[in-house]
């Protein structure tokens, strides 16, 4: 663990070796803040706890207090909630009718034990006076049937409304969710504590939402209140009048209940922990594993003669771990593995009632008969009244963490993003673009977060409008990162940046973006169609299936398309939308016959293989044709007024890139134009400016012909490049 030692308390400990199969503690202390974490070595696992620092300090009330006052804060959210809910179209019926029946099946348990009670008085009657009520018994038997009908009635209304308003609430939720997640900017998106919130309001149980699943806690818990009172005042009404029935009841219903509740550690000190393992073994055998299953891996292991090295050194590691070779949750079973004294309890719980029923006859032996009908009442009884008492503390115990997911789906709504929006329109009074945008960096450093190395440092350099600039130099020296800062991806942390003579700081985000097209080096696929991919490079309009074609032409991709089966509306990556479960294929019938998915996953008109693969540069032309989507196929193209290419020949073979640079040499026109390469082509012959830069910014800037009769860099890199073309 990072950044212990030993603590005053901590004892001085043996030396442990990776392998070792004992458990051995020692107490450590964080340094820079007093804490104690105690590490425990299980195996090949090492385990970090920390209690606590208030456990023990504070009374149970305190302890309850503080657990529920964060529930108490987010109120107003389930509050909103509901009014949410209740606003969505068709939610309001359903919602009357899912309370209503929840309410009526918790209501249903009370009107049994009534019935049951009245069934004990009469019992104690045919005692006293030898004579049986046939009436009375008729309608407690027509009453115990109604109730269990009306139990299946109100549990049938409450799954079908569960059910409606779920997949309403879905439907809304998604949308909410959906909007939250793309209005986030980059470096908001990456913030710890963002993906927090992202994770937890995404949380899902069997196709559950969070929202849902709040709502029915909830109702769960005042539909466990509403029992449990039920249940209570009808016991103490059917036993009041007995001698010692009061006291059977204490007695039989903790019987029930505390096993129960000894499930749940209500009080139990909070701890933080973490495991890990630096057993090499165990790492490496991990590591085999996982390279064994993925796909991506797979061609090397056959292409490279890896199966017999890959089995060897699998067979050698686990032979060397022995019973070492245990999951961290094999450990902690087997650490659990003795007796838990609330079993012993449980066990003696069980012998409460009849304990107290024996002292009872005791103390009135003629009292036996009506004390056993109390008995029995008591104990039917018992077991449903204990599991409502589980179900709310259950319930209660999540609720917490339950209202805090429902607060992270609004509060995701509201977190501003790092990268604040402009209030500037632009371009300004309706002005054109078409002829291209000036821009400037001055003085700009860049480091990219939860990094202590700049990026880019100090950068300068201006270029007029419809000029053309081309930025070469290595991997890593910044290229990628300045149009990335131009499009506002991230903001400088130094310096300032100028579009058209304004700060693009103070502009509109919307606007911004609108007049540039850019093509990153790290570009991405969304899974969607071909034809969805390409459409995308022009969000606002009406992606034409002609514009798509043309694009795709433009962009050197329409060839390789028209030969995919499924032409432009292939997906590369196909979203999971199919389930084939059954036998494996081959696999034979009890009677020897074939019974395997084959037949109905060809049917289902299912391949073997769902993922198209294509090459790296097919890949990059399906970018280019998004990017000269938005260029030129739009009329509205004079909207744009900057383009912004990241290597986009960085795939292609050298026919491929010179065909690609005629196609953006007519594209660009009049327009700005920001080209990076770490290859020198012929677009550095005709650039208005050429920023040569490495590590430490820009080295070199000026024209082809400049750069050459300086014979520095640039000239020595170009006549080695121009030397294996000869």
């Amino acid at each position: 663990m990072a950044n212990c030692e030993k603590g005053a308390s901590g004892s001085d400990v043996a030396h442990l070796n990776d392998s070792s199969s004992s458990s051995v503690a020692k107490i450590q202390k964080w340094k820079g803040e007093g804490r104690i974490v105690k590490h425990t070595r299980i195996g090949v696992w090492d385990e970090y706890v920390e209690v606590d620092p208030d456990a023990g300090r504070m009374s149970i009330t305190a302890t309850v207090v503080k657990k529920y006052e964060g529930v108490l804060g987010s109120v107003p959210y389930l509050v909103r909630i509901v009014k949410d809910v209740l606003g969505i179209p068709g939610c309001k019926l359903q919602t009357f009718l899912f309370v209503g029946a929840s309410l009526g099946t918790a209501v249903v348990p009370a009107a049994t034990l009534w019935l049951e009670g009245q069934l004990v008085k009469m019992i104690e009657g045919v005692i006293e006076t030898r004579t049986i009520d046939t009436h009375g018994l008729l309608l407690i038997c027509a009453g115990r049937l109604a109730c269990t009908f009306a139990q299946h009635a109100l549990t049938n209304t409450t799954t079908k409304a569960e059910n409606t308003l779920n997949a309403r609430i879905r439907r809304w939720f998604s949308q909410h969710q959906f909007g939250a997640y793309a209005r986030l900017d980059v470096p908001t998106y990456g913030l710890t504590d963002v993906q927090s919130k992202l994770e937890a309001s995404a949380d899902d149980y069997f196709d559950r939402t969070v929202v849902w699943q709040t709502l029915k806690k909830t109702m769960g818990i005042v539909s466990s209140v509403a029992q449990l009172g039920g249940q209570a005042y009808v016991l103490m009404n059917a036993l009041k009048g007995q001698k010692d029935g009061l006291l059977l009841v204490g007695v039989t219903m903790i019987s029930h209940t505390v096993p129960l509740l000894s499930q749940f550690k209500v009080f139990a000190v909070a701890t933080a922990w973490a495991v890990r393992t630096r057993n090499k073994d165990y790492v490496k055998m991990c590591g085999w594993k996982k390279a064994i299953r993925q796909e991506k891996h797979r061609k090397e292991i056959v292409a490279g003669n890896l199966v017999g090295y890959a089995t060897s050194e699998f067979k050698a590691v686990t032979d060397r771990l022995g019973d070492d070779n245990r999951t961290w949750y094999e450990v902690s079973r087997s650490q659990d593995a003795h007796i838990n004294a609330w079993t012993i309890v449980k066990d003696v719980f069980a012998h409460l009632p009849q304990i107290a029923f024996t002292i009872s006859a005791f103390r009135r032996p003629a009292n036996m008969p009506e004390s056993l009908a109390a008995l029995g009442l008591v104990q039917s009884a018992a077991s449903s009244f204990a599991w409502s008492v589980y179900e709310m503390v259950s319930r209660t115990n999540g609720i917490e963490e339950q209202i805090q997911a429902v607060r992270n789906v609004y509060e995701l709504a509201d977190i501003p993003n790092v990268v604040s929006d402009g209030t500037v329109a632009f371009p300004e009074n309706g002005e054109s673009i078409e002829a291209g945008i000036a821009l400037e960096f001055r003085n700009v450093s860049f480091k990219y977060p939860d990094t202590d190395n700049y990026a880019l440092r100090d950068i300068s350099f201006r270029l007029l409008p419809g000029q053309l600039c081309v930025i070469v130099g290595s991997n890593g020296a910044g290229k990628s990162t300045i149009l990335k800062l131009i499009v506002r991806v991230y903001d400088p942390e130094e310096g300032a940046i100028f579009i058209g003579g304004h700060d693009i700081r103070t502009l509109k985000l919307s606007d911004l973006r609108r007049a540039i097209s850019v093509l990153f080096q790290d570009y991405t696929h969304f899974p969607l169609s071909i034809r969805d991919n390409i459409a995308l490079g022009d969000p606002t309009g009406s992606g034409d299936e002609s514009h798509v074609r043309q694009a795709a032409r433009l962009g050197g991709a329409e060839s390789f398309i028209e030969k995919l089966s499924d032409g432009f509306e292939t997906y590369l990556e196909p979203p999971a939308v199919e389930y084939c479960i059954g036998p494996t294929e081959g696999s034979k019938s009890l009677s020897g016959k074939p019974f395997d998915v084959t037949a109905v996953r060809d049917c289902a008109g299912m391949k073997t293989t769902t993922k198209t693969e294509l090459s790296g540069g097919q890949m990059q032309r399906l970018a280019v044709s998004r990017t000269f989507m938005r260029s030129i196929v739009r009329e509205e193209a004079s909207e744009v007024g900057l383009l912004l290419f990241d290597e986009p020949s960085a795939s292609l073979d050298p026919a491929a890139e010179h065909d690609l640079f005629d196609r953006l040499c007519e594209l660009r026109g009049n327009k700005t134009m920001v080209f990076s390469s770490h290859r020198f082509g012929n677009l550095t012959r005709h650039a208005d400016l050429i920023l040569y830069m490495n590590e430490s910014g820009i080295v070199e800037s000026g024209t082809h012909h400049s750069l050459l009769e300086a014979e520095g860099e640039y000239a020595r890199l170009w006549k080695l490049q121009a030397q294996a073309f000869i």
